[in-house]
């Protein structure tokens, strides 16, 4: 899809060479998904060459970030999160003297919201009025996102610390959930640090690239993003911290657990052993047996087999190995 978006009225979507004509003054130009199709008419209508997502997806900083003829190219990975799933997606910004062409493959909340920003506005916006307005919304999200990750983390943490556990069975099923909760923690925030990562280099880029043509104001809202993506870059490092330190928890209740399963197998081990040895003995085909002519000698070998049995249990549960 290829929207056109304009101060005073909502995104329109171009189709031809028409429609390009009737919005050549617009001030941010958004491919959505775009068709090979949408792509070539793209480069048409602003002169410039479209990066593929091939091309999006490079990691090096060369790659992501460069100039070619008057324009800036940026790219970085962003964080898309619907409930409790999340994907990185490739984002990229091409930013002209007159207007911004972005290039996404997924939707995302904040360009919905600059978006609407955009419509609202009642005077022209310059493509580095949009870019700045998309930095702010995208950070702005991220930040949420990382807010909900911590109130999740918070929530795993009581779960492991301060529940009752019900219950072997029920403490094993805790365990897998929490093992598979923290490493989605950690897997969502490291996708995060990514894009953070990739916003605090464009915002530093598009400063120190486009300084003449950025007004201070302009200036200034984009060193308060800077300043904001570096507070949520601390944000991330605490977060992760804490993910290692329920993983490293969690490990430790599973490794008491299995501690205590191995406690059991050795109190069943024990109580078989002197049985045994009783029925052994008294099972030997000699004469000379002391008890072999008693009259209660079956009887006392029965007891002496439940007694070494019920000592041995009674001392294990003193000692707190057969649980509550």
């Amino acid at each position: 899809m290829f929207l056109a978006h304009r101060p005073g009225s909502p995104a329109r979507t171009i189709t031809s060479e028409a429609d390009a004509q009737e919005v050549r003054d617009v001030p941010w130009l958004d491919l959505l998904d775009p068709t090979e199709e949408e792509q070539a008419l793209a480069a048409r209508i602003t002169g410039q060459r479209i990066p593929t997502r091939a091309e999006l997806d490079e990691i090096e900083s060369s790659s992501r970030l460069f100039m070619e003829d008057d324009a800036v190219y940026l790219s970085t990975p962003l964080v898309r999160q619907i409930g409790d799933d999340f994907f990185a997606s490739p984002v990229g910004f091409v930013l002209m003297r007159d207007r911004l062409l972005t290039i996404r493959f997924t939707g995302f909340t904040a360009f919905d919201v600059v978006a609407r920003q955009v419509a609202g506005q009642s005077t022209r916006l310059s493509g580095d009025e949009c870019v700045t307005l998309l930095l702010e919304a995208v950070v702005d999200r991220l930040a949420d996102i990382l807010e909900h990750l911590g109130q999740a983390l918070d929530g795993m943490s009581k779960d492991v610390f301060q529940s009752e556990h019900g219950g072997m069975r029920r403490m094993d099923g805790l365990l897998r959930s929490m093992l598979s909760r923290v490493g989605r923690s950690g897997d969502l925030a490291s996708s995060v640090r990514d894009s953070l990562l990739g916003l605090e280099r464009i915002t530093i880029f598009v400063t120190e690239n486009k300084k003449r043509d950025l007004s201070d104001k302009l200036q200034g809202r984009l060193a308060t993003v800077e300043r904001d993506i570096k507070s949520l870059n601390d944000f991330v490092s605490q977060t992760s911290n804490k993910v290692q330190f329920l993983l490293d928890a969690t490990l430790g209740f599973i490794s008491i657990e299995q501690n205590n399963g191995m406690k059991i197998l050795t109190v069943v081990s024990f109580i078989g052993v002197a049985p045994t040895l009783v029925a052994g003995i008294y099972g030997m085909n000699f004469h000379d047996i002391p008890e072999l002519n008693w009259k209660y000698g079956y009887w006392y070998s029965l007891a002496l087999m439940a007694a070494t049995v019920i000592l041995p249990l009674l001392w294990f549960w003193r000692k707190g190995w057969l649980g509550k």
